[in-house]
């Protein structure tokens, strides 16, 4: 394989059972080159990925590399040829250090022993080359790292390799923005080296920041390529879905009710003295950077984090007991931001997973009734428009964003009328996207009080009603929405750090 290779797929096709999942799909990567895959969830990006990735063999079609046909029967013939791609979901061995994880299956051997001293050096020079020191370290132990930090060990593992062709798939979903300004800088050193960069994001403010250009796929075929610098926003848009997206954030005007969930100096491990309120027919939004408390402080609304002191009150009434169990059954229900690990039984089916908290209810001497769950499942796949072949199909096999309307509907079925949705468009694309910010309108005007917590600051302005920002646990501001800027809402989830920064003593320097 040459230095600077080609990757070439021409007529790809792929079927499964019922669907065609690619339709002679004609695409390049070049060299040097930084190209975003783009489409809805199902417009068979993930497949072609497969492919590539020797997951899948194709029906039909050929790729090259560096001008010379290739064939790939598993991951490993495609790593043997140059070429990786970065999951979303990372899959590391949780109870090794992050070195090890690292050469896994390689480890660095004299005489076939292993030096731990000597791997863990190795270790801290990749980090450094790669740009990563300081993010990881290679002693601590992978279960004990972040969702951010178990991302950043994948594309690590992945990249020491010094790959020719690399596909990023999501990357940044659980990155704050210091680290996703580390990967970008990353990427444009391995383009500037000469490598075919494969770029695979929702997120389409990420796509102008560090793509050169475009490849879209919509149901399984081919929309085109064009360059970045060619393109507006809502050019990508109706390329991915064929259809205006322009009024994504469209907001109908709703007088907010009663107090439905009021917390007051409520103080657990990881916030300190927080106070709000979120009423019926209201949608509060909770900004702030990664690791300000947002998602702890969800999960003690959920009950699954201890309160050390402090009220939590539903309805005017103190939650007192405050375990899971005890949330659901006052009326919270949560979507938390790792639906995956936290939310979904991925192996069981879509009617398994809406009746999930409502199983009590519709049990009858401890036996569950099949009728009554089909007939919840049925309500809420037709309310939400969740995209499924059958209420039996397995969740796994769904998209991201109907995995999520499956998390929505187990909580309209239960009845609950407060809902906490942390980062509820989180992998979802645009489409999808557009349709969960209609549900959760939709749920304020019929009475719900919604909690959204988000890092995407559209998001956070276009859905809510009031902004709330957290900076270390604590609640540094709140915004309505007609004063909510991103600039205002960046201010105060940095509070600290600009007091800090504006306390320090300035330096003379000589002349």
């Amino acid at each position: 394989m040459s230095e600077l290779a080609e990757l070439v797929a021409q007529g790809i096709t792929k079927s499964f059972p019922g669907v065609v999942a690619l339709d002679s799909v004609d695409v390049s990567f070049k060299p040097g080159e930084v190209t975003a895959l783009m489409g809805e969830n199902g417009a068979g990006k993930s497949t072609l990925l497969k492919i590539l990735n020797g997951d899948y063999v194709a029906d039909s079609g050929t790729i090259s590399l560096g001008g010379r046909r290739v064939t790939f029967s598993s991951p490993s013939d495609a790593r043997r040829a140059g070429l990786r791609v970065i999951a979303q979901e990372p899959e590391i061995a949780p109870y090794v250090t992050v070195a090890e994880n690292m050469y896994l299956g390689r480890f660095p051997a004299h005489a076939g022993f292993v030096s731990q001293k000597e791997m863990t050096a190795k270790a801290a020079k990749d980090l450094d080359r790669l740009g990563f020191a300081g993010l990881l370290h290679p002693a601590a132990i992978a279960i004990s790292l972040s969702p951010a930090q178990r991302q950043l060990l994948e594309i690590v593992r992945a990249l020491i390799d010094d790959p020719q062709v690399i596909c990023f798939d999501e990357p940044t979903s659980s990155l704050s923005d210091h680290e996703i300004d580390v990967l970008f800088a990353c990427i444009r050193r391995l383009r500037q080296d000469g490598r075919a960069i494969i770029y695979v994001s929702h997120r389409l403010r990420e796509v102008f920041q560090v793509a050169d250009s475009v490849t879209v796929l919509r149901d399984g075929k081919l929309v085109g390529n064009r360059r970045v610098d060619s393109l507006t926003e809502q050019d990508i848009i109706q390329m991915m879905v064929g259809r205006d997206l322009s009024d994504m954030h469209h907001r109908e005007s709703h007088t907010p009710g009663e107090v439905r969930l009021r917390l007051t100096e409520v103080t657990t491990d990881d916030v300190h003295d927080v106070s709000f309120t979120v009423r019926a027919r209201e949608i509060v939004a909770l900004a702030g950077l990664v690791g300000a408390g947002r998602t702890e402080l969800a999960l003690a609304i959920a009950g699954d984090r201890p309160i050390r002191s402090g009220k939590l009150e539903v309805d005017g009434q103190v939650l007192r007991s405050r375990t899971p169990r005890d949330a659901i059954e006052r009326g919270i229900g949560l979507a938390p931001e790792e639906r995956k690990a936290m939310a979904l039984v991925m192996i069981r089916t879509v009617k398994d997973n809406i009746a999930l908290a409502v199983l009590r209810r519709i049990a009858r001497f401890g036996f569950v009734s099949d009728a009554k769950e089909r007939q919840l499942a049925s309500q809420q796949i037709e309310r939400l428009n969740i995209r499924t072949p059958s209420m039996r199909q397995r969740v796994e096999n769904l998209s991201g964003g109907n995995q999520q309307k499956v998390v929505l509907g187990r909580w309209l079925a239960s009845g609950s009328q407060i809902l906490v949705l942390d980062e509820p468009t989180r992998g979802v694309d645009v489409g999808a996207k557009a349709e969960i910010y209609r549900i959760i309108d939709q749920l304020a005007a019929a009475g719900a009080a919604v909690l959204v917590i988000s890092s995407e600051l559209p998001e956070v302005l276009g859905l809510a009603d009031r902004v709330l920002v957290m900076e270390n646990g604590h609640i540094t501001g709140q915004l309505d929405r007609a004063e909510a800027t991103e600039e205002k809402i960046l201010a105060l989830a940095m509070a600290g750090q600009l007091h800090t920064a504006a306390s320090q003593p300035e330096t003379s320097q000589e002349p």
